[in-house]
């Protein structure tokens, strides 16, 4: 039987396209990306023709590596930034308009008049989310009234619509499958949790015609295969599907009620395994499905996201050209022993969990003469684990218990210091393991998992290894300083 596993993982900012062994490690992977799209501000796009082009040309950089043949590919396994969404026609599979990406907050008075209106509860206790316009389906619907294509598709009975690994699985299987996973499809605002189906409610709440989103399936199992992919043969099972924070968790064998992880990304996103019981947050978390094994009940989990992690170090690079590669933040940083007072909220597409103040933006505060460079690098290492504290004290609120050590994965969690610092903030030991790339492990395992290359997730528990612990290195008064400091900023941040 091949033994190896391509995992496809389109991101934000790009898509990596890697490959796993049978013993669950990583062979290589190659990241491509492809440009941001801003028609306005708060407004955020991707061209899905860029996308799909930037996966061929990862898978293509991929096999020129030649450690194995094409036909030793047992499965295809796909996670995703979630929430992005994608219509397109089912005759031609060309997509219909750019995506609106998670970030975009275009749809921001609509969910406004939907709270007023006293909508709310119902989207809470359907979808476990709040609404907002970080979810898919003001997003489907935006597209709907405003795409005049999209109009005409759906009156002609070819329009489909989904998440990016609904539009990767049409594109992988030649336009043959249109599914998405319990995991995608907890993040649209339209699946029941309960039930694991699109909600009637609140489809018809949002528009969006159940005509036009995807099946929803187990997130391991065969979706179906590869037909007319470049640089593929015909016929591999695309077995593994989650979206990237469910993968993550997935990945870092977080298996156990109690579990949990943070990714640092784009944003940073902190999920924790509540196992069968779904967790109704009182401190502005989300209730999600975590993933669902074939013939198994789902597992769920609570969830709290900063909108604004990385890319807040990349638009030090970009925006504000103090550095010229993102890695360069942690030297920069290290050049003064703290922030110096200075304060940075990346509120740059609005606040996320807890606060969900869509209109927020970026502020840095207590800037002076003796400001320099390295204090507003270091704020930025700050915010990025402060943000994260914010969270998790809500996530201890809910569960009525301190958490164990936190899990870290994602791009950042390479960087000691600001792994150090959250540590510090947090007041609790922080786990890095051998492989960050916990998205691409998640997205293999789940595909291993849905050939039969592993039989349980006893054996995939067995491949996780950590690699380093931060202990918490500092006092709690000095810890108590920090956070109120924070907590001035983020107050002045929701006030303007």
């Amino acid at each position: 039987m091949p033994d190896f596993i391509l995992a496809i993982d389109q991101g934000t900012t790009g898509s990596t396209v890697a490959l796993v062994d049978s013993q669950g490690q990583l062979c290589a992977s190659v990241n491509v990306e492809f440009a941001q799209v801003f028609p306005q501000p708060g407004w955020v796009e991707h061209q899905p023709e860029a996308i799909w082009t930037s996966i061929e040309k990862a898978l293509a950089k991929l096999l020129r590596k030649k450690l194995c043949k094409p036909s030793d590919i047992a499965a295809v396994g796909i996670t995703n930034q979630r929430e992005t969404s994608v219509l397109w026609d089912r005759r031609s599979g060309e997509a219909l308009h750019n995506a609106i990406v998670w970030q975009c907050r275009r749809t921001a008075d609509f969910c406004d008049a939907l709270r007023s209106a006293g909508h709310e509860k119902l989207v809470r206790e359907r979808s476990g989310l709040v609404l907002d316009p970080y979810f898919s389906a003001s997003k489907f619907r935006w597209l709907l009234r405003e795409v005049p294509a999209a109009k005409r598709a759906l009156k002609a009975g070819a329009l489909a619509a989904g998440t990016m690994d609904s539009f990767l699985l049409w594109r992988l299987t030649g336009g043959e499958v249109h599914a998405t996973d319990a995991s995608n499809a907890a993040r649209t605002s339209l699946m029941n949790l309960k039930t694991l189906d699109w909600d009637d409610e609140l489809t018809q709440l949002f528009d969006v015609p159940r005509s036009i989103l995807p099946e929803i399936r187990p997130s391991s199992g065969v979706f179906g295969h590869t037909r007319g992919v470049r640089g593929l043969p015909d016929g591999i099972p695309i077995s593994g599907i989650a979206g990237d924070q469910q993968a993550a968790l997935f990945g870092q064998a977080c298996f156990t009620a109690g579990d949990a992880k943070c990714t640092f990304g784009t944003g940073s996103f902190i999920v924790m395994n509540t196992g069968g019981e779904q967790i109704a947050s009182t401190s502005g978390l989300l209730t999600t499905v975590g993933w669902q094994l074939k013939n198994q009940d789902p597992v769920y989990a609570l969830e709290g996201g900063a909108f604004v992690c990385g890319a807040a170090v990349q638009w030090l690079r970009d925006g504000l050209g103090l550095i010229k590669r993102a890695s360069d933040i942690e030297a920069l940083a290290a050049t003064v022993p703290d922030h110096g007072g200075v304060e940075f909220v990346p509120a740059l597409t609005g606040l996320g969990a807890p606060h969900w103040a869509a209109d927020a933006r970026g502020l840095i505060t207590g800037l002076t003469r003796g400001s320099e460079r390295g204090h507003i690098a270091r704020a930025t290492l700050d915010a990025m684990a402060l943000q994260n504290v914010d969270i998790l004290k809500c996530m201890e609120a809910d569960l009525g218990k301190r958490m164990r050590p936190l899990r870290v994965d994602g791009g950042a969690a390479a960087n000691d210091l600001l792994m150090q610092t959250q540590a510090d903030y947090l007041g609790r030991k922080l786990v890095r393991p051998r492989i960050i790339e916990t998205t691409v492990a998640g997205a293999s395992y789940l595909a291993g998992l849905g050939v039969g290359l592993w039989r349980n997730s006893a054996e995939i528990k067995r491949i996780w290894q950590p690699e380093r612990e931060f202990a918490v290195g500092i006092t709690a008064p000095r810890r108590r300083k920090r956070l109120e400091s924070w907590q001035t900023a983020i107050d002045q941040t929701l006030c303007r």
